[in-house]
């Protein structure tokens, strides 16, 4: 999951050209609740005894978003969060969340299904599942917009532009999952005050093994260049239909801005 800027709130840049993740308001990216409601429903269709760990990797702050999945029935959270991280790309990010995962595996028994949103709500790049399932040598089944589950098989529906797959995996498995999968639900007051007794560790980058050099602005494969203020909101242009010429004049208004 990822703790993103809230985008209601005044978000803004670094002087390094980085998106300001400390300064502002953050919250769990909205399509990364709906991976942790298919987590928790597969959970609770099984018959098994199955864990779901909520992980995230961000400053201090992102802590908030690992507890939201704990109060809507995470069972376990984990937070990596390290100041060589900032800046990091969806490579560098893919390589964290990868030696997390392994870290958690160690402790808690490996993964049988690795669950992601389909893309944040800030950078949109939708590429950290794949990069993910192919750190963890795992098949993947991207862009689910409908789950089902029996015993170790997954299927999963994906809607593209021109038709819709029906994909069928076997577990261990990666899959991203898009807001098409159904309504995340709100914690409760149950919930709420459940999520105070779980688990909750924190992760630094020497704790999964991974070098600060591999990660950061420095290692990143792309950089952005330059960021530009959107400019202030300028007054409209009313038009007028006294003597029934406000149709042609805004006809006329289109066409000079390509509108039409």
């Amino acid at each position: 999951m990822k703790h993103v800027p809230d985008a209601t709130a005044d978000r803004r840049f670094e002087s390094d050209n980085t998106v300001d993740r400390v300064g502002v308001d953050g919250l769990l990216s909205e399509l990364d609740e709906y991976a942790v409601e298919q987590a928790l429903q597969i959970k609770e269709k099984s018959e098994g005894d199955v864990t779901v760990t909520a992980l995230s990797i961000g400053p201090e702050q992102a802590v908030d978003a690992v507890r939201k999945a704990l109060q809507m029935g995470a069972d376990q959270g984990v937070l990596v969060t390290d100041d060589a991280i900032a800046g990091s790309d969806a490579v560098a990010t893919s390589l964290v969340l990868a030696k997390a995962i392994e870290k958690i595996g160690q402790d808690n028994g490996s993964a049988d299904l690795v669950v992601t949103g389909m893309a944040s709500t800030d950078a949109g790049t939708s590429l950290v599942p794949a990069m993910l399932a192919e750190r963890l040598g795992l098949p993947q089944v991207t862009f689910a917009s409908v789950v089902e589950t029996q015993g170790d098989q997954i299927r999963a529906k994906r809607d593209g532009d021109a038709a819709t797959e029906v994909i069928g995996a076997t577990l261990p498995v990666l899959l991203s999952v898009t807001d098409q999968t159904g309504e995340a639900r709100y914690p409760s007051f149950k919930g709420i005050m459940a999520a105070k007794k779980k688990p909750l560790e924190t992760y630094s980058l020497s704790d999964i093994g991974v070098d600060a050099g591999q990660v950061g602005l420095e290692a990143a494969w792309s950089a952005v260049e330059e960021t530009t203020a959107r400019p202030p909101r300028t007054a409209g242009e009313i038009v007028t239909d006294e003597d029934g010429s406000g149709a042609k004049a805004l006809a006329e208004f289109l066409a000079a801005k390509k509108f039409i």
